[in-house]
């Protein structure tokens, strides 16, 4: 990788947060042509680890500075969710001056990302080939919908994968309509396996000092996310349907009602079957050739759940959950988002991270991944649209640094 000067000798005013971290990814820089979310949460992950994102935007912005509600004042809560620790640069591609500049950044990035239409950016002179020719060492990321094949002109919004993949005939009862996930899990999941792609083609390049391109679909990372249940097709000829809350391989494994609503019992073997049924005073059934085994217990499931209703209904939910979780049965209620949230604080996992200066701190969901030397690094807050374009501009006219000091270091020495 790019030889840079440790993160202590980054010099930034005081009075600001540094732009480059202090993770494991230090030293790196991203150019970020991408928007909306995938893109976005995969350079957000990269530039928690210490990666410095230059996000560029088109003078209208990204899309999710606009979806609201929700709003924490003007601001739209999807846009601050994935944009921390990055600084914003105002860049009209049609604009001569302004495509000038990225080209200048796309020669100087580690990594650079887009998630343009297949094709979309060689007409600016920023697709593969054309960075490759400027910047051999590049990891060039490129997300799509539905790959640069047959589905290059086709959009690629989550919800529309949801449907095209089958998840959304998955989900929900089966006697009414599919429906799609409570969040956008393909633009997520998508994210996650660009952020892998990236650090594998980083590891490529350490070794043989070359770049490459490296591409990501919402469909093909859907057909791999949904795993078991495309493997029932592709391996067993099977087309999974919707069951609702259930699941089609295990059972117990879903929510049960209680005397004051519904607790969730995941018994995924037999071992934590028998101390449910233990539990529920049902020793019997341990037993019974109906229920002995995961097979059997599948199904003769109808008769069984009437037999583990007819106890759990005595009870409250509450008081199953601590009778239950006593002896080692995977159970839990159905939470809100803020009771999920709640119950990670309680945990200890210490879910809110705040990012930002005096003037202006933003609550951001913390990085999922702990590090025991390079912990995630919280620096900045989501950005402003354009809010950097000045000191970025400046940088990206001025000559490549000396050796000595990382050409990737952009902070300077002034107020942002």
């Amino acid at each position: 990788m790019s030889s840079v000067p440790p993160s202590s000798e980054v010099q930034a005013n005081p009075a600001d947060r540094r732009a480059a971290g202090s993770g494991p990814l230090s030293g790196l820089l991203v150019a970020d042509f991408s928007r909306v979310l995938a893109g976005p949460y995969c350079t957000m992950l990269l530039a928690d680890m210490g990666a410095e994102v230059i996000k560029v935007e088109s003078p209208e912005g990204d899309d999710t500075r606009y979806w609201q509600p929700p709003a924490r004042g003007d601001e739209a809560t999807y846009f601050l969710a994935i944009n921390r620790n990055k600084r914003s640069i105002c860049l009209d591609l049609k604009s001569s001056e302004d495509l000038d500049l990225a080209h200048r950044l796309s020669a100087r990035a580690d990594i650079m990302i887009e998630n343009f239409k297949p094709g979309g950016l060689r007409r600016f002179g920023l697709d593969y080939e054309s960075v490759r020719a400027r910047n051999p060492r590049a990891v060039y990321a490129s997300i799509s919908g539905f790959g640069s094949a047959g589905g290059a002109g086709l959009p690629g919004y989550d919800l529309l994968v949801q449907g095209m993949s089958g998840l959304m005939d998955l989900t929900g009862s089966p006697s009414g309509p599919g429906y799609r996930a409570g969040m956008s899990v393909f633009d997520i999941v998508t994210g996650l396996h660009s952020a892998i792609g990236i650090l594998a083609a980083l590891n490529h390049r350490s070794v043989t000092g070359e770049g490459q391109h490296i591409e990501t679909n919402l469909l093909s990372s859907a057909l791999s996310a949904m795993a078991n249940h495309s493997s029932a097709y592709v391996a067993g000829g099977v087309t999974p349907t919707r069951v609702g809350n259930e699941h089609i391989s295990l059972f117990p494994y879903e929510p049960f009602d209680t005397a004051d609503g519904q607790i969730i019992i995941a018994a995924g073997n037999d071992r934590q079957f028998a101390k449910l049924c233990h539990a529920l005073g049902l020793s019997e059934l341990v037993e019974d050739p109906r229920y002995a085994t995961t097979v059997e217990r599948n199904l003769h499931r109808t008769e069984l759940k009437e037999l583990l209703l007819t106890v759990l209904q005595a009870r409250t939910s509450e008081e199953w959950f601590d009778t239950l979780t006593a002896v080692g049965v995977p159970c839990g209620p159905i939470n809100s988002i803020a009771g999920g949230v709640q119950l990670a604080e309680r945990l200890g996992l210490r879910p809110v991270v705040e990012v930002g200066g005096p003037d202006r701190r933003v609550p951001t969901v913390r990085n999922p991944i702990s590090f025991s030397s390079t912990p995630a690094d919280y620096r900045l807050a989501p950005p402003g649209l354009g809010q950097h374009t000045a000191e970025l501009r400046e940088w990206l006219l001025a000559p490549a640094q000396p050796s000595g000091r990382s050409e990737h270091d952009t902070s300077k020495e002034h107020s942002r």
